[in-house]
Parts: structure tokens; sequence; C-alpha cells
């Protein structure tokens, strides 16, 4: 038996505005453990009908003081999206900051409540570039 994918895990310092984030994405909850002895919590998150492709949110209780502010040292999840320009105006339209705009109609870059990294790509062909994010600035680090 050959190795198999599982899942990709970040850590979250506020479970509701991370849930609300992967939400927005498209993303549902396919699973939660409450560890009241660990003082944790595990929710697992993924698009509809790929539940076997889940990011797992781990929370922990007492907080996370040791967590590094910038949390792009693993590098970033990535998803196909059916229109690029419209999931950036639907995340703009809920307060997310889009950090690399869809400028080639192809692909950009967003950041959780966490700072982590999310790629969207156009599924398909890119589409034909378009106002107003063609003449959008980069907005930060990707």
């Amino acid at each position: 038996m050959g190795i198999r994918y599982l899942h990709t895990m970040v850590r979250v310092k506020d479970l509701d505005a991370s849930i609300k984030f992967y939400e927005l994405l498209g993303l549902k909850q396919t699973r939660r453990m409450d560890s009241e002895a660990g003082r944790f919590s595990l929710i697992f998150m993924a698009p509809e009908g790929q539940e076997e492709c889940p990011v797992e949110l781990t929370y922990n209780w007492d907080g996370d003081d040791g967590l590094p502010s910038d949390s792009r040292h693993f590098g970033h999840l990535a998803y196909s999206v059916p229109n690029i320009y419209e999931m950036c105006q639907h995340l703009q339209d809920n307060g997310v900051v889009i950090n690399r705009p869809p400028r080639d109609g192809r692909m950009a870059f967003v950041r959780s409540p966490d700072n982590v990294s999310i790629e969207l790509l156009q599924e398909g062909e890119a589409l034909t570039p378009a106002e107003p994010w063609l003449s959008m600035q980069n907005t930060g680090h990707w």
C-alpha cells in the first residue's frame, strides 16, 4: 500500500473567524473533535464532494502565544474555483483583503485571519483579464 494524502493542518487563534473565512471559500465542516483533557479543538473543513481533502483547523483553548506571527513557514493552501473574479469579489465583499489580485484571470492570493496564504486558481483556462482586477496593485506578500 502506498502513501495517501490525509489533510493539511493549520493552527488558528480565533476559531470563529477562521471557520467563517473557510466557509466564505466554500468549505464545509466535515468533522469536529473537542478534547477536554487536551484543551483543544480540531475542525476539519473541505469542499463539498472532496471530503477526503480537508484542512484541519487546530485551536488551543488556552491560546497559542508560542506561535510565530507569520504562519507562512509551511507554504500555502491551494483551491481551484469556477470563476476567480466572482470568488475574489465575494471574499472582498466580506472583508477579505485580496493580497494578489487575479489580474491575469488565472491566479489570486488571499490570507486567512491567521495569516495563512491561500492560492486561488481558475478552473480550466484563464478568464479574460478584466477590471477592476486588472489595475489593482498587490497589497502584500503571498
